[in-house]
């Protein structure tokens, strides 16, 4: 099974709402899970005890923000099960990332697995106790959020042992996740994109002025100086250089050349070709949905 680590902001507010919906909605992947809150936070102690965590007040920071070095050495040290997931407080996750884990899981025992999030407004408390929260709140994702870029990374999911010599990089800001990949790959460790079978979804939320964070800001301090911390930007890596990817159906492909496919001028021809002969495909009855149905893979809608 896994054990998630993470940290947090003060409980109050809009960020106390999301942030307890991303723990609570951990803890109900399954009765193993083990969840871990570092930093003490306001709040931090009572949601703990409250949902049944496992609290660790103490986090080496940069001022305020937390050391990614620090949470990865001790989550791995203290961890109760072989595989860990980082993941922002602010993610809720389904039981599709469990079966993801599985489907992992019986395929390497080393991998390092991660996808893109849904960029959703969730502004109340999730109705967990409620029958089809879940389907609910993926439906509300599909209809009113979006799928954010490959290059927005908000969990880790990995083997024990896999982070070691992590540079002094801050959570929070730019830069440091696109180093856990390339830390991953160049390892020798498989990268595993789950985006197209998992809904993961980040509730959206401002930032402080403490942090001189604005939405997408790569210009930061703090953000900078994870730049210069990975080897000015040699040592980063985005899910765009995944190895492999989960398809919709739950099989595992390589994907050979997915930066060179996926990049800005080749999406664009394609798409140019996709309307000039979307008349002929019409004709032809070449729709996704048949191609699909031909292959036995479900519709691309995300069930």
């Amino acid at each position: 099974m896994i054990t998630f680590f993470t940290t947090g902001k003060p409980f109050r507010g809009h960020d106390g709402i999301i942030q307890r919906n991303a723990l609570k909605s951990w803890t109900l992947l399954h009765p193993d899970v083990e969840v871990i809150l570092f930093g003490d936070e306001q709040g931090s102690a009572e949601v703990c005890a409250e949902l049944g965590l496992r609290h660790e007040p103490y986090v080496e920071r940069n001022g305020r923000v937390p050391y990614v070095k620090f949470m990865f050495a001790r989550a791995q040290q203290i961890a109760r099960h072989d595989y860990l997931c980082y993941s922002n407080c602010d993610i809720v996750l389904f039981k599709d990332f469990l079966r993801a884990f599985d489907l992992a899981l019986a395929w390497k025992k080393r991998f390092l697995m991660v996808a893109q999030r849904w960029d959703t407004d969730v502004t109340e408390p999730v109705t967990f106790a409620e029958d089809g929260w879940a389907k609910k709140l993926r439906q509300f994702a599909r209809t009113h959020g979006f799928r954010q870029h490959p290059n927005f990374i908000d969990f880790f999911l990995f083997s024990k042992g896999l982070y070691e010599g992590v540079p002094p990089l801050v959570v929070g800001y730019c830069y440091w996740d696109h180093w856990m990949v390339w830390k991953a790959l160049s390892s020798g460790v498989p990268v595993l994109d789950a985006s197209l079978f998992i809904l993961p979804i980040h509730q959206n939320h401002g930032y402080s002025p403490e942090s001189q964070r604005t939405h997408d800001s790569t210009t930061d301090a703090g953000s900078l100086r994870n730049y210069e911390l990975c080897q000015n930007g040699k040592q980063l890596r985005s899910i765009q250089d995944s190895t492999h990817r989960i398809t919709r159906d739950g099989r595992i492909r390589r994907t050979r050349f997915r930066r060179v496919l996926e990049s800005a001028p080749v999406l664009k021809v394609r798409q140019l070709l996709a309307e000039k002969t979307f008349w002929v495909r019409n004709r032809l009855g070449l729709r996704r949905e048949t191609v699909e149905r031909v292959r036995g893979a479900p519709p691309t809608s995300l069930n």
